[in-house]
């Protein structure tokens, strides 16, 4: 197996407080930086990109399925972190849950999806679309924090918000080896692929 395996966070998205955050799109720079990659033929080994099926994922992934004239997959499960039970939450109470989310990873934080469980749903996901792939790059597109949670199984490190991508609203990646499963570095700004 030598291919490359790349995980991309959506980046910034237009908040909207009315709508459900599985829902809501890209904002315009956003939009823009998706599109700066698409436009530089930088992922041109890619064969296959794997999104998340919420909105602001589709809106990253899809552009760069056209540049690339491949197959783009949507894999329900790839979704963020389950946070419906408390709905929208100001910046400062979603950080500080999300500080809670990462501390306390088998606990589950005035309802949301546990850490935990959210690493063991990402992780299978990822493993199942890796089993049997061949040829080429593969680019998965999701997430902050399940990105993260991943990034901890495979760096062999324990969940901690220490690995996260840190503020600045998405548009991240890392990549990892498709034999030994390690990542090469953490979290890195998606300009730098270009």
């Amino acid at each position: 197996m030598t291919f490359k395996v790349r995980y991309l966070s959506h980046p910034q998205v237009l908040i909207d407080p009315a709508k459900d955050v599985t829902r809501w799109s890209l904002n315009e720079t956003g939009h823009a930086r998706v599109a700066r990659l698409a436009a530089s033929g930088r992922l041109a080994d890619t064969t296959r990109i794997i999104s998340s099926a919420e909105t602001k994922a589709l809106e990253t992934a899809q552009p760069l399925a056209d540049a690339l004239n491949c197959p783009l997959e949507t894999r329900v499960d790839m979704h963020e972190n389950d946070r419906s039970a408390t709905g929208f939450l100001p910046p400062d109470a979603f950080e500080q849950m999300a500080d809670r989310f990462f501390a306390e990873p088998d606990q589950s934080a005035a309802g949301w999806e546990t850490a935990r469980a959210a690493q063991a749903r990402i992780c299978a996901e990822v493993e199942a679309c890796l089993d049997g792939h061949t040829g080429g790059d593969l680019l998965f597109v999701g997430h902050g924090a399940v990105g993260t949670l991943l990034y901890c199984t495979l760096a062999g490190v324990p969940i901690s918000r220490t690995h996260d991508q840190g503020p600045g609203g998405g548009g991240n990646y890392y990549a990892f080896d498709a034999d030994t499963r390690r990542p090469g570095s953490g979290w890195r700004p998606m300009e730098e692929l270009i």
